[in-house]
C-alpha cells in the first residue's frame, strides 16, 4: 500500500473511531488561578492523553475568569473541567443535569479537604484579621470557593460587612494574582488556597501557594498566614452528562489512574503533591450548594 493510501486509511480509521464514540472533538476547561500560558503548559500532558484515548482533537480552554468555564459547561462548548466546589454549585443550581461529578483529589494524608488561607506580607505588621482592618483585602473570583464564598461568609459572620471592615475589598482575578499582588504590596492581605499540609516555606504540599512557589512567583518566607477557614471539600472533576458513556469512561479512567501511570502529569493537574484522584459524589457538595444558594438570595 502506498503512502497516500496509508494516510487515507489512517484518516478513515480516526473518523470511524470518532463516529463510533459520537463526538468529533473534546474540550477541556481550566479555571483561572494562574496565567493562561501556565495553565496550558500544566495541563498539556493531560490533553495529550485524552486525545490519544479518544482519537479526536482535544483542546484546552483557559477563560479569563471562573464563569467562562462554568458557562462553557452549561452551554455545551466545554466537555470536562476540574472545578472548585462553589463553581460546581453554580452549575448545579443553574442546571442539575448539566454535568456528572466523577473524581476529586485525595491529599497525601488521605483527606479530601483543603483551606482558604488568609495571608499578608511579613513586613506589613499584619498578623491576623484584626490587624488587617482598615486596609485593602483581596479575594480571587466571585465563583471561587476558597477565594471568595467560604472566607467571605466566615469573615462576615465574625467581623460584619467586609466593605466596612476593610478599606477596600477587591477581586484580583485569580489565586495567582492574589498571591503575587499581596507579595508585591498591591493588596495588604488576601486569601488563597492550600491543603494545609507540609511546610509553609514550600507553599504547603498542594494548592495555589505551592504552584506559585514552584513557579518562582513568590518566596513564602516573605509572607505569613493570618487566618484559616474551616475545612472545605476538594472540588470535583466533572464531565458533561450528555456525552456518550464510553467517552466519559475513557476520560475518567485517565484521571483515575494518573498517579499510578504518570506522577509528573498528576502533580501538574493536582497543583502539587497528592495521594490519588478518588471517586466523589454530588451529595458530598450539598453543603456548598446550600451555602451558594443562600448567598445568591441575600
Amino acid at each position: 500500500m502506498n503512502k497516500l493510501l496509508l494516510a487515507l486509511a489512517a484518516t478513515t480509521a480516526l473518523a470511524g473511531a470518532a463516529s463510533a464514540e459520537g463526538i468529533t472533538e473534546f474540550n477541556i476547561g481550566i479555571l483561572g488561578g494562574e496565567n493562561a500560558q501556565d495553565r496550558l503548559t500544566s495541563n498539556e500532558c493531560f490533553r495529550a492523553k485524552v486525545e490519544e484515548a479518544l482519537g479526536v482533537p482535544v483542546k484546552i480552554f483557559t477563560p479569563a475568569d471562573y464563569d467562562g468555564v462554568i458557562q462553557g459547561l452549561l452551554g455545551g462548548t466545554l466537555d470536562y473541567a476540574g472545578l472548585g466546589a462553589s463553581a460546581y454549585a453554580k452549575i448545579y443550581l443553574t442546571d442539575p443535569e448539566a454535568v456528572d461529578v466523577t473524581l476529586t483529589t485525595e491529599n497525601v494524608d488521605g483527606s479530601t479537604g483543603y483551606y482558604s488561607i488568609g495571608f499578608a506580607r511579613k513586613d506589613s505588621g499584619i498578623t491576623d484579621i484584626a490587624t488587617a482592618k482598615g486596609k485593602t483585602f483581596a479575594f480571587a473570583d466571585p465563583n471561587s470557593t476558597s477565594g471568595y464564598l467560604v472566607p467571605a461568609a466566615e469573615m462576615t459572620e465574625a467581623y460584619g460587612t467586609l466593605e466596612d471592615y476593610f478599606s477596600e475589598v477587591k477581586f484580583s482575578g485569580g489565586h495567582e494574582q492574589t498571591i503575587v499582588g499581596v507579595a508585591k504590596g498591591d493588596f495588604a492581605s488576601g486569601v488563597s488556597w492550600a491543603d494545609g499540609l507540609g511546610n509553609w516555606e514550600d507553599g504547603f504540599t498542594n494548592g495555589a501557594f505551592r504552584k506559585a512557589a514552584d513557579a518562582g512567583l513568590v518566596d513564602m518566607n516573605d509572607i505569613v498566614e493570618i487566618w484559616r477557614s474551616k475545612p472545605i471539600p476538594n472540588g470535583p472533576f466533572v464531565v458533561r452528562r450528555s456525552l456518550p458513556q464510553d467517552v466519559k469512561d475513557k476520560v475518567n479512567d485517565i484521571v483515575d489512574n494518573m498517579w499510578a501511570t504518570d506522577k509528573e502529569c498528576a502533580y501538574s493537574v493536582a497543583a502539587g503533591e497528592a495521594k490519588d484522584f478518588v471517586p466523589v459524589t454530588a451529595a458530598q457538595y450539598d453543603g456548598v450548594v446550600a451555602a451558594r444558594k443562600l448567598s445568591e438570595t441575600k
